[in-house]
């Protein structure tokens, strides 16, 4: 594949300006259950756009990035969490919790998170597709490791996925019902978000208008209002029965309100994104990602000037700790051109990295004609992508080892938790692993403390998941670290593991 420079840079600021432009439309609206009617802004905006959280974090990820290199992990990215993003708002608040209790991803995002299922997480996706152009796979692993931070097994991490994998395809594909095809690949067909999509593309097929489209979703895929107001349900949604819902879901309503808004723009960026934010929910996200969507299929160019002209060029952010970002955030870009240019520079690492078969060229014309759908799609990674979703994976020179704590990483009183490891042989050659746990005193680990593991080559045999059961007498502490050390005789290794359990005796009585 080759990409001409030009017509890829147009992609990415297209991408950029138009989140831009519908965070900052729909803005005003946000989380109102109700038929919108805007054309336009409906704010004076004095030639700047609102902040928004939507394009926040990716600025962080981006000097993440930057700073630490493009081989991130979720572990990496939650460091740069706690210690950058502001709000303690539904899941991200949650998460930053979990956090500093101790608790890695997927961990954070799942344990005590009402808002799993919300959208924190498809909201920041643009910037894995942009350094993944035309590779969805590595967009899915990138947007993976973000998502679990605050939504774990929840459907807001398939919804990132989703949008991630569409938004990756859209550099080197333009039709939209095939990248929606394509996200598809990456998520379970039954998870919420995949349920819903399916939904808005059948009333569009059936030749529904986006309102009776918009209504389908919120009779079958709706969570509540916000907060339960009703207050922030028109009457007539009311009527309907829309007022009602489960708390925190949130992801596939919106997701198949994004959805909608593609498929009834018809082409025009206007349309787009007024769709977006006429269907209500959380406009401001899916105004910005139906704007991000559109500007990477069309270009820069394709976006109206007169879109452009309110907001001008310059970015502004609600939720970052700008203090330790550089000088007062002089670290963050200032501009969506300053950021294209940063986030290019970005994807010629990661294409070198992974040996991509893309070429960026500045003198050579767009040559796509060696592009297969199929191969766009996840294949076997739809299976594999989502196996950890119980506990972190460390990474170490030749395994990986994941943890997998069950229902919850919590012990109690007499009660034996059971936690296994999965341990993958990323090398080509055989090894037999020493195990050891290390346990506070008076801890039992059953069978034993110590085991010896034959793990082969993934292309020789079975990858070895080891059980043990860990039981306390009595927990005192409110977070218990445990070690798992493993090593291989007659080598230098040492694998370190760790494991964190917090205290299952302390809940809530009501």
């Amino acid at each position: 594949m080759l990409i001409n420079e030009t017509e890829y840079r147009s992609k990415v600021l297209g991408c950029w300006l138009g989140k831009n432009i519908g965070g900052t439309l729909g803005a005003p609206f946000e989380w109102r259950r109700q038929v919108n009617n805007v054309s336009f802004y409906t704010q004076d905006l004095g030639g700047e756009p609102l902040p928004n959280d939507d394009l926040d974090i990716q600025l962080l990820w981006l000097i993440a990035l930057e700073e630490k290199g493009i081989d991130i992990s979720a572990q990496l990215l939650s460091e740069y969490w706690v210690l950058y993003v502001t709000p303690h708002w539904s899941e991200y608040g949650t998460a930053k919790v979990n956090m500093r209790s101790g608790l890695q991803p997927p961990l954070c995002g799942t344990l005590n998170n009402d808002y799993k299922d919300s959208c924190g997480a498809f909201i920041r996706s643009e910037i894995w597709a942009c350094i993944t152009p035309g590779f969805p796979q590595l967009a899915a692993h990138y947007a993976y490791e973000d998502a679990i931070l605050d939504h774990g097994y929840g459907e807001g991490t398939y919804a990132e996925v989703f949008t991630a994998t569409m938004e990756s395809a859209a550099f080197v594909e333009k039709d939209l019902r095939t990248l929606i095809e394509i996200g598809l690949s990456y998520i379970p067909a039954d998870c919420g978000v995949a349920q819903a999509v399916k939904t808005a593309m059948t009333a569009h097929a059936a030749g529904k208008s986006w309102r009776e489209a918009r209504d389908e979703i919120l009779t079958h895929h709706r969570g509540s209002a916000f907060f339960h107001l009703l207050s922030h349900v028109s009457d007539e949604d009311r009527q309907r029965g829309f007022a009602e819902g489960k708390r925190g879901w949130d992801a596939p309503s919106n997701i198949g309100m994004l959805v909608i808004s593609l498929l009834y723009g018809r082409g025009n960026f206007g349309d787009t994104v007024c769709t977006a934010v006429n269907c209500g929910e959380d406009t401001d996200c899916t105004g910005a990602t139906a704007g991000s969507i559109f500007g990477i299929v069309h270009g820069a160019e394709a976006i109206p000037q007169k879109w452009v002209t309110p907001i001008g060029r310059t970015i502004k952010t609600a939720c970052l700790n700008l203090g330790e970002l550089g000088h007062f955030g002089n670290q963050l870009p200032q501009d969506v051109d300053d950021l294209t240019e940063r986030t290019m520079h970005i994807a010629r690492q990661v294409l070198l990295r992974h040996k991509l078969p893309l070429a960026i060229a500045p003198q050579k014309p767009t040559d796509l004609s060696d592009v297969n759908v199929e191969q766009l799609k996840a294949g076997v990674l739809a299976q594999s992508l989502y196996e950890n979703l119980n506990g972190p994976v460390y990474h170490f020179d030749f395994f990986d080892v994941g943890v997998d704590y069950g229902d919850a990483p919590t012990i109690r009183d007499h009660t034996p938790k059971t936690i296994r490891l999965r341990i993958h042989n990323t090398y080509k050659v055989q090894a037999n692993l020493n195990l050891h746990w290390y346990a506070p005193e008076n801890w039992r680990l059953t069978p034993s403390s110590y085991a010896t593991v034959i793990c082969l080559p993934p292309r020789l045999g079975h990858q070895p998941t080891v059980e043990f059961q860990v039981e306390a007498e009595r927990v005192d502490r409110p977070m218990n670290r445990l070690v798992v050390e493993i090593t291989i005789d007659g080598r230098p290794t040492v694998m370190l593991v760790p494991i964190t359990l917090l205290n299952g005796n302390i809940e809530p009585v009501a």
